[in-house]
């Protein structure tokens, strides 16, 4: 078992109360996304990621290198489950899924302004953002 420890991006605690904000007082984010956001994404405490999560948010803190070609490549949101940002605002990143020999369908997704890293278990079906505060 992974000995629990201070994550390096513990300074992103304040970056969901910033991005929950911005969704629910209108900020940069349409009400209509918010709405959408507040339904399609959930959250999730750091200590209840798998353990190849924490490796990949160790890999993305130190910049690489990362195990696949396609980590880091922008993530489009094309299923528009996150919150409407520009194209390049997000960032994608395999989670390492025992067993499988493909990339599996775990993901971090990474958000720039705000900094917040979203978790999905199920290729972008759904997404919880990481509370690493907790």
């Amino acid at each position: 078992m992974r000995a629990m420890r201070i994550p390096p991006r513990a300074t992103r605690i304040g970056a969901a109360a910033a991005l929950l904000s911005a969704l629910l007082v209108g900020g940069t984010v349409s009400a209509t996304t918010a709405d959408a956001a507040a339904t399609s994404v959930g959250s999730i405490c750091y200590s209840d990621l798998p353990s190849q999560a924490y490796d990949t948010l160790d890999l993305i803190e130190q910049g690489g290198p990362f195990p696949y070609a396609q980590d880091g490549s922008v993530f489009q949101n094309r299923e528009g489950v996150l919150p409407s940002q520009p194209t390049g605002y997000y960032h994608e990143y395999t989670v390492v899924t025992p067993g499988s020999s493909t990339r599996g369908a775990r993901r971090i997704v990474t958000g720039e302004e705000y900094q917040e890293d979203y978790y999905t278990a199920d290729h972008y079906a759904t997404f919880d953002l990481i509370d690493f505060g907790c």
